[in-house]
């Protein structure tokens, strides 16, 4: 499966024979969630219809939230390895 990667894993994509699917953090989802009623969503899984448009405002949306997830966690490690 590709995946995306900016400090840390953003999404995996896969594509199914009636969808696609992007796999972010369960917290995501959970962030998104009013946003998301349209989709089918579960544990860390946004299923997108092949009959239906890309949202890509939305996906758009995501991704920049992972990407800021990931980069906090980044800054949350790397200040703990100066501490002894």
């Amino acid at each position: 499966m590709p995946a995306f990667k900016y400090h840390g894993i953003l999404a995996y994509i896969a594509a199914f024979k009636n969808h696609y699917s992007i796999f972010i953090s369960p917290k995501i989802i959970l962030e998104f969630i009013n946003e998301l009623k349209a989709y089918e969503t579960s544990k860390g899984t946004l299923k997108i219809p092949n009959d239906k448009p890309v949202p890509v405002l939305l996906v758009t949306k995501i991704i920049k939230a992972a990407a800021k997830q990931n980069l906090e966690k980044a800054k949350t490690k790397k200040g703990r390895s100066g501490k002894k």
